[in-house]
């Protein structure tokens, strides 16, 4: 991902409605505080975008973005 994907992305998330906590991001994966989640999801990827330890946290991004998209 490139630091100007990751900045889209954040974007995306600051220019939505957040779902109500608590959310099932995967079984046995929950989300308590979605705000919180965000914030520590984006310092990872805001230090070194293209690292692929990474890999994780994107997917999971990216899957809380389709869950928000498929509820608008």
């Amino acid at each position: 991902m490139t630091p100007q994907e990751v900045t889209e992305l954040e974007d995306w998330f600051k220019n939505v409605e957040l779902p109500k906590a608590p959310i099932m991001l995967f079984q046995g994966t929950e989300i308590a505080d979605v705000n919180k989640f965000l914030e520590a999801q984006f310092i990872s990827l805001r230090h070194d975008p293209a690292s692929k330890i990474n890999a994780p946290i994107i997917y999971r991004l990216k899957t809380l973005k389709l869950l928000i998209e498929a509820n608008l």
